[in-house]
């Protein structure tokens, strides 16, 4: 277990640097100077001096090195579409409410998706297995900003059941303004329920057919036992499989859902950077969500070894 981590630890510092250098060098790539638009009715000397403060005025060598320097050190720099803004007082202001906003879609899409793939599942070829795999189409079908301006329209603005912008702020950040999250949350689950839905309902039908399940049933098993016991569990390693997505999803945020309701999270800071070519806010955001989708990615093998006794960290079957 212990080599086995060391070994993990060690291939995960190397995809950070690896991700780091292309992201770098693919935006030193793209044409165009983000500065331009800043400087551009500055007097010459003032011109110099912005190139001089976000080291545009060294060759792209030089402020490779700097970048990866930084990154060590966890410094990526100041941002240059937001002034005065740096990757830690980004994430330490803007990700809370990212976080929450993922969190809630995460657990309302993966309770109702494994709900939902559990009927497909155990009433296949009947009309609520139709109705579940038709809904999961649907679902995973249209984007979800455009689910998230039905939602406006609908019960916002027609209805007026809750508010189309805006995020719990101060002592409610966390626990509270439940009215300000339901149609965000909502927007942003639909594709967790259809990814969970069908995952499950595939493996669930792979299991049903086994011979410890037929004997388990010609034991005579509860249908509710069955289930829990012997065919959910061993149909959860494809939802395991796809956790680290979650997981990464439900940290970095719902961009366009974050823009479509006016949260303030990681994700309006991200298609701005972007726009922008804002190079150290896109790298710092590139790394984190590179790191967590690697940790997460770690968290999911050792979850296999619970999912299934049999499996072993080091490789194989025991």
């Amino acid at each position: 277990m212990i080599r086995y981590t060391i070994r993990r630890f060690a291939e995960m510092l190397l995809t950070l640097f690896i991700i780091a250098t292309a992201t770098f060098f693919l935006l030193q790539a793209v044409p165009g100077d983000p500065l331009v638009s800043k400087v551009e009715k500055l007097p010459p000397n003032i011109k110099a001096a912005m190139y001089k403060k976000y080291g545009y005025d060294r060759p792209v060598g030089e402020r490779y090195i700097k970048s990866m320097t930084g990154m060590l050190r966890g410094d990526f720099g100041e941002s240059i579409v937001y002034p005065g803004q740096t990757m830690g007082s980004i994430i330490k202001t803007k990700l809370p409410a990212s976080a929450r906003l993922g969190i809630q879609q995460m657990v309302v899409g993966m309770i109702f998706g494994i709900l939902l793939g559990i009927v497909a599942a155990m009433k296949r070829g009947t009309w609520a297995d139709y109705t579940v795999i038709t809904t999961a189409v649907v679902l995973i079908s249209v984007p979800s900003f455009v689910f998230a301006l039905l939602l406006q329209k609908w019960f916002g603005g027609n209805l007026g059941w809750f508010p189309v912008i805006g995020w719990p702020t101060g002592k409610d950040l966390w626990f509270g303004g439940w009215e300000y999250t339901v149609l965000p949350t909502l927007a942003g689950c639909f594709g967790y329920i259809a990814s969970y839905s069908r995952l499950l309902k595939t493996s669930m039908l792979d299991v049903i057919n086994q011979d410890y399940v037929l004997t388990a049933k010609s034991k005579g098993l509860s249908s509710k036992r069955l289930i829990l016991k012997h065919i959910l569990r061993n149909s959860m390693i494809p939802i395991v499989t796809y956790l680290p997505m979650t997981i990464i999803m439900c940290i970095t945020g719902s961009f366009f859902i974050e823009r479509v309701f006016s949260i303030p999270g990681l994700g309006l800071y991200y298609v701005g950077a972007v726009s922008g070519l804002d190079l150290p806010i896109i790298m710092g955001q590139t790394i984190l969500t590179t790191a967590m989708y690697i940790l997460s990615i770690f968290i999911s093998d050792v979850m296999y070894t619970v999912v299934d006794p049999r499996i072993r960290l080091t490789g194989g079957k025991r």
